[in-house]
């Protein structure tokens, strides 16, 4: 039951994730299309996925324009546009397809967990998976998922630098339902232990009220990766903007 269901994985310079997250995606080898896309990677991270047979796409550096590619590249009916330093469920495919199984869901998204369970991780999982629920805004890391004709009609990810994932929740939600699954991806929490965790915490709230506010991806873009210079900025086009964009 291969051909509903297909994984997008956009790569960037990703070698160290890149072992663990093919190993977690065996069980699912079988039920779903899988298909990476690096963005120009200067690492071995094309190589590791070439010797571990698995498709491999390779596009401009962007990770819109990445699960775009990946999209295009993919038969499946529905999308799932996994970040590669998350992990699935044993079951997400499963919880995924009885999702869709209502005709009135276009898209859905996982509660979060954190690689940890130390202190404070399992409260900011907690809270921002509550944030998500009450405003169907979903985040790339809750692992989102959507109907292919969904994910056309709306556009398909706008080609921003950053915040692309709030921009194509808040246009699905236009289109229909969407789901916000309880079942939990498990993230990482290496840009925390990397820069500190309440600094990301309050740098992401912050990049959500610059966003809201009118500040261009680009420039968020460049204030988020600024201390991992793995991350090259793509030039992209701003795009336009959504009218709503108060409803961060």
């Amino acid at each position: 039951m291969t051909d509903d269901l297909a994984i997008v994985i956009p790569v960037l310079n990703e070698a160290d994730e890149l072992p663990g997250l093919i190993a977690s995606l065996q069980p699912f080898a079988h039920e779903a299309e899988i298909v990476f896309v690096d963005g120009g990677s200067a690492d071995a991270s094309a190589e590791i996925i070439r010797a571990a047979g698995l498709r491999l796409v390779t596009t401009e550096p962007g990770r819109a324009r990445q699960m775009n590619a990946g999209a295009r590249a993919t038969r499946g009916e529905i999308l799932v546009f996994l970040h590669a330093d998350v992990r699935l469920p044993a079951d997400a495919l499963g919880a995924i397809r009885a999702a869709m199984a209502d005709e009135r869901v276009v898209a859905g998204r996982f509660d979060l967990a954190y690689d940890t369970r130390r202190w404070p991780y399992p409260a900011i999982a907690w809270c921002g998976s509550q944030r998500s629920r009450l405003t169907k805004i979903f985040t790339g890391d809750q692992t989102i998922f959507v109907r292919r004709s969904a994910f056309i009609a709306v556009g398909r990810y706008p080609d921003v630098a950053l915040m692309e994932d709030v921009e194509l929740s808040r246009r699905l939600k236009r289109r229909g339902r969407l789901a916000c699954l309880r079942l939990r991806v498990r993230a990482s929490t290496r840009k925390c232990r990397r820069e500190g965790v309440w600094r990301t915490v309050a740098l992401m709230w912050l990049l959500r009220t610059l966003y809201a506010l009118g500040v261009a991806p680009s420039r968020l873009h460049r204030v988020y990766y600024r201390r991992d210079p793995t991350k090259r900025p793509p030039q992209v086009v701003a795009g336009p903007r959504s009218h709503d964009a108060g409803s961060v």
